[in-house]
């Protein structure tokens, strides 16, 4: 199955990419293994994935100390201060930093390892009250200054979930306030590269926006199943 569903997410980030004038190696493919067990991640290896995201600290924690570093992990879902210390032992890239707080802590955990963590400025350019992330260009300006600043952050670029919604029109709306976003703090020499946007309902419009890092869970590895605990997926 997951052979299957790679191969088809592999040749539609191909076929995106050569309708408008990109490259497929301008882009990261993170594979969203939440709630899936090491026999899964393990299957997806073999195919050629290198890159994976979870979004709870313990569970990122977990499957780190069982896998190692012989993959690049992501940690994309909302961060507590209180477990900073596990993803910085894990994750290459942490997708989620909204407070200068949380960047405070992690530059601090990740002196604490000599670390250079790298991070991503988390966006809300949608009006869902669920979605998280930083909204005004004032606050994003200075958090980025005061990550540049912090000797043990590198800040790669930002990051935006879309609105859950079947109109294209906002979701294209969504990834382009990101990239202009990126745009007017790189005329202010924060040189950010990364834009990590577009999941599996949106990945294609996200290429086409100018995404370099996609997080695509259930379009690799099937439907989640969260009748059990993701210890117990183990």
């Amino acid at each position: 199955m997951i052979a299957e569903n790679l191969k088809i997410v592999r040749e539609a980030i191909d076929r995106k990419c050569f309708e408008v004038n990109r490259q497929p190696s301008e882009i990261k493919l993170i594979a969203v293994s939440k709630n899936f067990g090491i026999d899964y991640i393990n299957e997806a290896i073999k195919l050629g994935l290198s890159d994976f995201g979870e979004n709870r600290a313990q569970e990122l924690d977990k499957k780190h100390e069982i896998l190692g570093d012989k993959i690049t992990w992501h940690f994309i879902g909302n961060l507590q201060r209180n477990k900073v210390r596990f993803v910085v032992n894990s994750a290459e890239f942490i997708h989620s930093v909204d407070s200068l707080l949380l960047a405070s802590e992690i530059n601090k955990c990740a002196g604490k390892k000599n670390k250079i963590q790298k991070v991503l400025l988390q966006i809300k350019t949608s009006k869902e009250e669920t979605k998280s992330g930083l909204t005004e260009f004032s606050e994003i300006r200075d958090l980025a200054l005061y990550c540049k600043d912090f000797s043990n952050l590198d800040l790669a670029g930002l990051m935006t979930i879309a609105p859950f919604t079947d109109d294209k029109d906002l979701i294209r709306k969504s990834f382009t306030q990101l990239r202009k976003l990126k745009e007017r703090l790189n005329s202010e020499n924060l040189n950010l590269k990364e834009l990590s946007m577009g999941m599996t309902s949106d990945y294609e419009i996200a290429i086409e926006e100018g995404a370099t890092m996609l997080r695509i869970g259930s379009g690799i590895f099937g439907e989640r199943d969260y009748s059990k605990d993701w210890k117990e997926n183990l």
